[in-house]
C-alpha cells in the first residue's frame, strides 16, 4: 500500500494545494464513502452539498468549488482526468504474472526480452518475440510467428494466433481473442466454401481490448488498430477493419468488414456499423446506434427509441407502422389544397 502525503501529492501532479502539507492517503474513495486517510474527488458541480458531510481527508476540486469545503484539497482544472492520475498512483491491481512458471511452454524458438513475465500454462510458438517487460497472464495463447512490443500486459486466457503485430505499452484483458478468422465464405450451389483468411491484424502502441473481445484477422489485407484506441468488452471487429488514432469504442459494438473509422471518433455501447465504408474523424455514435451508411462530417449521431413505458411504445410502434399510410393520405390532402388554392 502506498501513502502519500499532500505536498507529495501536488508536486507529482503539478498542481495547486491548500491545508497542511504533511496530510497523508493511501487509498482513493468516493465522495460518499470516503474516510480519513483516503482522498475522493468533486467532477460535477451538482455534488457539491455533499463535501459538507464528505469525511476524506484530501479532496480534488476545482477552484470554483473551493469555498463549499474546508479541509486540505487539491486545486486543478479538471478533477476526473485528476482522479485518473491518482488512481494510477494508487492501482492496487496484482500483475498477472510475476516470473516464468515452470508450467508455461514456451517454444525454444520463441525470443524473449528482458524482464519478461509468462504465467502458468501460457503457450508461447515458435517464432514469437516477445518485448521487454512482456506480462502473458496464466493460460494465455500466443501463436506462431506474432510480435508482442515492450511493456505490453496480457491478461489470463488471451488468445493472440498466429502472425499478429501488437505494439508497446497495450493491455489486453482476459478472454479476448486477436487473430480470428474473419466471416469469409463463398457460396457454391447452396453449401459454404470457407475462405482461408490471410491477413494478419496489426494493433499499434498503447491500445487497450476489453475482456471477450474478438478482432479478426484480414482476408487479404490486415486488420488495423492505431495508436491510442480503447475498446470495451464483448466487442466484434471483423476482417479489414481499421480504426483510427485514439477512437474509443464502447462495449458490446459490432463492426462489419472492411469498415474504416477515422481518429479521436466515440463508438456507444451496443451500436451496430456496416461494412465497406467509412467514417471520419471526430464522430460520435451515440448508444445502439445503427449506421448503415458512410458519415463524412464530423458530429454526434443517434438512432434508436429510447426507452419508454410499454403502454406509450405500443403507440408509438403503431404509429411507425402505419407510416407508410399516414404518408399517401398526407399527399393526397396536399394535393388537394393545391388544387383548391388554383
Amino acid at each position: 500500500m502506498h501513502t502519500y502525503s499532500l505536498k507529495t501529492l501536488a508536486t507529482v501532479l503539478n498542481v495547486e494545494f491548500r491545508g497542511d502539507e504533511n496530510i497523508t492517503i493511501n487509498a482513493i474513495a468516493s465522495m460518499a464513502n470516503a474516510k480519513q486517510g483516503q482522498i475522493t474527488f468533486l467532477a460535477d458541480k451538482k455534488y457539491q452539498a455533499q463535501l459538507k458531510d464528505c469525511q476524506a481527508s484530501i479532496v480534488v476540486l476545482t477552484k470554483e468549488s473551493l469555498p463549499f469545503w474546508n479541509g486540505a484539497a487539491l486545486i486543478v482544472s479538471n478533477p476526473y482526468l485528476t482522479y485518473a492520475k491518482l488512481a494510477q498512483l494508487l492501482d492496487t491491481t496484482p500483475l498477472p504474472a510475476e516470473e516464468i512458471a515452470p508450467s508455461a511452454v514456451i517454444s525454444s524458438h520463441a525470443t524473449l526480452g528482458k524482464n519478461v513475465a509468462i504465467g502458468a500454462n501460457a503457450v508461447i510458438e515458435s517464432g514469437v518475440i516477445l518485448g521487454d517487460n512482456v506480462i502473458v497472464g496464466a493460460g494465455c495463447f500466443i501463436g506462431k510467428d506474432t510480435k508482442i512490443g515492450n511493456n505490453t500486459k496480457l491478461w489470463a486466457n488471451v488468445s493472440i494466433y498466429h502472425n499478429i503485430e501488437i505494439g508497446e505499452n497495450c493491455l489486453i484483458q482476459s478472454g479476448a481473442v486477436i487473430g480470428s478468422d474473419g466471416f469469409g465464405y463463398a457460396n457454391d450451389r447452396g453449401q459454404w466454401v470457407k475462405i482461408p483468411q490471410l491477413g494478419r491484424v496489426i494493433i499499434g502502441n498503447n491500445v487497450e481490448i476489453g475482456a471477450s473481445t474478438t478482432i479478426d484477422r484480414g482476408a487479404l489485407d490486415d486488420t488495423i488498430i492505431r495508436d491510442g484506441v480503447i475498446i470495451d468488452n464483448q466487442c466484434q471487429i471483423a476482417h479489414n477493419d481499421q480504426i483510427g488514432e485514439h477512437t474509443a469504442v464502447a462495449g458490446g459494438v459490432i463492426m462489419a468488414g472492411s469498415l474504416k473509422i477515422g481518429k479521436y471518433c466515440l463508438i456507444g455501447g451496443a451500436s451496430v456499423i456496416n461494412g465497406h465504408m467509412e467514417i471520419c474523424d471526430k464522430v460520435t455514435v451515440t448508444g445502439m446506434g445503427m449506421v448503415m451508411r458512410p458519415i463524412s462530417e464530423p458530429g454526434v449521431y443517434s438512432s434508436g427509441i429510447p426507452l419508454q413505458s410499454n403502454k406509450v411504445w405500443r403507440k408509438t410502434a403503431s404509429l411507425v407502422l402505419h407510416i407508410d399510410e399516414m404518408n399517401k393520405r398526407l399527399k393526397s390532402l396536399e394535393k388537394k389544397l393545391l388544387q383548391l388554392s388554383v
